[in-house]
């Protein structure tokens, strides 16, 4: 019995290690990749559809961004549920100071789903004039090459070009934990999976042509699930399109957070991928560290080797490689970021009991629940559109 214990320990730590080497060598190529080397695509016209709610940190500077892409032919869409939200005079200054860019503001408080993200940009996906738009959050912070780079993931048999967040600019601790959730464990996990054809949509950025979503029924349609990255999943795969990434993900600045900031958006994100791929979450227990690190301990005393040294070892080796990720990826990382990186990995399984513990979350003040049917917000019976549009050319 102490053999067969000693034999699944090691298979186990060996598998892990394998599949982690694996995961951080085709992010790898992905990141370092030329871009002269991926097949240019141009530009089309195309609308930039960004909901506001709120003011954060970095909010000027993501902004900001969306006026100084290296294109020409874009308009920008801003949206936001109310005349008085606190994001609203910032876009309005932005689009004075950038009057030779296509730009508006669309208020309106249309309640047709459950989300209210989606909500807030149901406006702008029915205003947009072209027949590309792009989703983006308030806190992407687009680089110049931001669209040429979305296109240029959208080839042949693709439904929905998307980036996972890259956690930048941290203030404080907590915020280089959230760091090390976002870059080298779950931005490494979407990168490796899309390489090998099995993308899955992140709704901080959407490349969308028109005509996909509106065949499945327009925008409400991703609605159909808590997350409408999830829902967008779906629909494209069910077209028997692919979902692809793009090969450098945009960054996220993050500025201060607190450990309960942080800690309840994992819950809300691991509470997500458990209500909406339940058979993919499953697993993710396995996907840190610290399960095949106790299993290399058990192993090297099985086998007469100091666990201590084999502990060791195999960390270096784990996150060693992370540390490489990192470094040629330009993604957050500083001399105690290993040590980040432990802490999270330590966190991993107590958050994935968390994800089965529970369906609630609060999401920039509304209560949501991941149950169908039993979100908390409350939605009206009918819509209410305030219909101001402000228009600068």
């Amino acid at each position: 019995m102490a053999d067969l214990i000693v034999t699944a320990a090691l298979v186990f730590c060996l598998l892990a290690a394998s599949t982690h080497l694996v995961t951080v060598a085709l992010a790898l190529y992905r990141v370092s990749r030329p871009r002269n080397r991926m097949g240019e695509r141009s530009v089309e016209p195309v609308s930039i559809v960004r909901p506001v709610c709120g003011i954060d940190h970095f909010d000027e500077m993501t902004l900001r961004s969306t006026f100084e892409l290296d294109a020409t032919d874009y308009e920008i869409i801003f949206c936001a549920a109310r005349d008085d939200d606190a994001a609203v005079p910032l876009v309005r200054k932005l689009m004075a100071e950038y009057p030779h860019i296509e730009a508006r503001l669309l208020i309106g408080d249309d309640r047709p789903t459950s989300n209210p993200k989606l909500n807030n940009i149901v406006k702008g996906w029915a205003a947009a004039r072209h027949d590309w738009i792009v989703l983006a959050d308030n806190n992407v912070l687009m680089p110049s090459r931001y669209l040429e780079d979305l296109f240029r993931s959208f080839g042949a048999g693709v439904g929905l070009v998307c980036s996972p967040p890259v956690g930048s600019h941290p203030v404080g601790f907590w915020a280089e934990l959230e760091c090390a959730f976002l870059n080298t464990y779950q931005a490494r996990w979407q990168i490796a999976a899309d390489t090998i054809g099995f993308g899955f949509a992140q709704g901080k950025s959407m490349l969308w042509r028109r005509d996909i979503l509106d065949d499945a029924g327009g925008i409400e349609a991703l609605g159909a699930e808590i997350a409408e990255d999830a829902a967008a999943t779906k629909i494209v795969r069910a077209n028997g399109l692919d979902v692809r990434l793009v090969d450098r993900p945009f960054e996220q600045p993050l500025g201060p957070r607190s450990i309960a900031q942080v800690w309840d958006r994992q819950v809300r994100w691991a509470r997500l991928r458990r209500a909406t791929f339940p058979i993919f979450y499953a697993p993710e227990i396995l996907s840190g560290c610290s399960l095949p690190a106790m299993a290399a301990m058990i192993a090297a005393a099985g086998f007469d080797v100091d666990p201590l040294m084999a502990l060791l070892a195999y960390i270096g080796v784990w996150f060693g490689a992370e540390a490489l990720l990192a470094r040629v990826a330009g993604w957050q990382m500083r001399l105690h970021s290993p040590l980040v990186w432990m802490l999270r990995d330590a966190l991993l399984p107590v958050l994935w009991v968390e994800g089965w513990a529970g369906n609630t979350f609060v999401w920039r003040g509304n209560d949501m629940s991941v149950a169908k049917g039993e979100d908390e917000a409350a939605i009206s019976s009918a819509s209410r559109t305030l219909a101001v549009t402000t228009k600068i050319m």
